[in-house]
């Protein structure tokens, strides 16, 4: 699924209508970022969308279906709106999320700035080099470094040499990179630790992935994620062949045994959450074999078995007999999943997988630089 819904709407001015500039990075590249538009050209708006597209009054789009609006920079000043057009070469379908987590963590790094680079290496100054593998893995977040050195600088070329999601060879090439060589200094570990962070999960994923081939069990991922990169985590999840849970705690009901416990009975605690009229999925997660029967009388359509034993997983599929889809968690690890699996559940669920992967090992071989 989907992990935004895009940037947040500025407020517009009472007469309903925004005055927009649109700013390519140059000249050169205007006309294919703004289908024509030259440079700080103005037009007048009937509204701005929650996705950042703008309708001029005579219904034509401010800005091109091709332009994806995550890379379209907002800034509100007064009744003027200021869109500068993403550079070409950054992933269209890119979540706002992960641009965003890109951007503080470079803010996060550099601060008012590279002291080092910046007095040492001149602004003239270029080089190239190659990502390389350290280890055998599955590769995610080629695309995240990519856009961490883009947002550096747009004249940075990358060209990943493998796809998302593949395996990989100790000392294979990852991605060949060229540019300004502030640009790639500054930039190199903030796109190495995306990229091994989200490496090392898609390969852990992967392990799980393939111990439960031959199965009819999917894994899952949990809301066990690293505050604030819960986006890239899941992510690089389904890069290594897993699936998303819920995203948080807006896009599924999870009644819990807290919730159960609060309510005084599961039976209650749905009713509660059906009242409530949200229109999301329900799950409700069962610790014994009754919470099971119990569920499938509420009609539940999906049960979390809870820290049960593979034979009490058995029995709940028995008894479920299709009518709802099973999910197990707890201490699931790399040794029991597939015994987990083959009980016939729908869903493995596995906190691990976010929140203690090991990071893949990668490094940026410098090839040269032209001062």
């Amino acid at each position: 699924p989907r992990l935004a819904t895009g940037p947040p709407t500025p407020t517009a001015p009472r007469d309903g209508a925004l005055s927009v500039t649109i700013v390519a990075p140059d000249p050169e590249t205007s006309a294919e970022l703004v289908g024509g538009w030259a440079p700080h050209q103005t037009q007048r708006l009937a509204n701005v969308t929650r996705h950042g597209f703008a309708h001029i009054d005579d219904g034509k789009e401010a800005l091109p279906q091709h332009i994806s609006p995550l890379c379209v920079i907002v800034t509100l000043t007064m009744h003027q709106i200021t869109y500068t057009a993403g550079t070409p070469g950054l992933p269209a379908d890119m979540p706002p999320e992960v641009v965003a987590c890109a951007q503080r963590a470079l803010e996060e790094d550099i601060g008012s700035g590279d002291v080092t680079t910046n007095s040492i290496i001149s602004p003239e100054s270029s080089m190239s080099g190659q990502i390389i593998a350290k280890q055998v893995g599955v590769v995610a977040g080629l695309d995240v470094a990519q856009l961490v050195f883009r947002l550096m600088d747009a004249r940075v070329a990358f060209t990943p040499r493998v796809a998302e999601g593949a395996r990989v060879e100790n000392r294979q090439v990852l991605a060949t990179i060229s540019g300004p060589a502030r640009a790639l200094l500054t930039g190199e570990r903030t796109a190495l630790n995306f990229l091994g962070r989200m490496s090392g999960i898609a390969t852990l994923t992967r392990q799980f992935v393939d111990a439960v081939t031959g199965t009819r069990a999917r894994i899952l991922d949990t809301r066990k994620t690293a505050p604030g990169l819960r986006a890239l985590d899941k992510l690089a999840v389904q890069r290594g062949g897993g699936l998303n849970h819920r995203i948080g705690l807006y896009d599924m009901v999870l009644i819990k045994d807290n919730h159960i416990d609060h309510a005084g009975s599961l039976a209650e605690a749905v009713r509660r959450a059906r009242a409530a009229a949200i229109g999301l999925e329900i799950e409700v997660e069962a610790r014994t074999l009754d919470d099971v029967q119990s569920a499938l009388d509420l009609h539940v359509q999906r049960i979390l078995l809870d820290n049960m034993t593979p034979q009490m997983m058995r029995q709940a599929v028995q008894m479920t007999a299709g009518r709802a889809r099973l999910e197990a968690s707890g201490n699931v690890t790399l040794e029991n999943i597939r015994q987990v699996a083959e009980t016939g559940v729908d869903f493995v669920s596995i906190g691990a997988l976010t929140h203690s992967a090991r990071v893949f090992d990668a490094s940026l071989d410098w090839a040269g630089a032209n001062v």
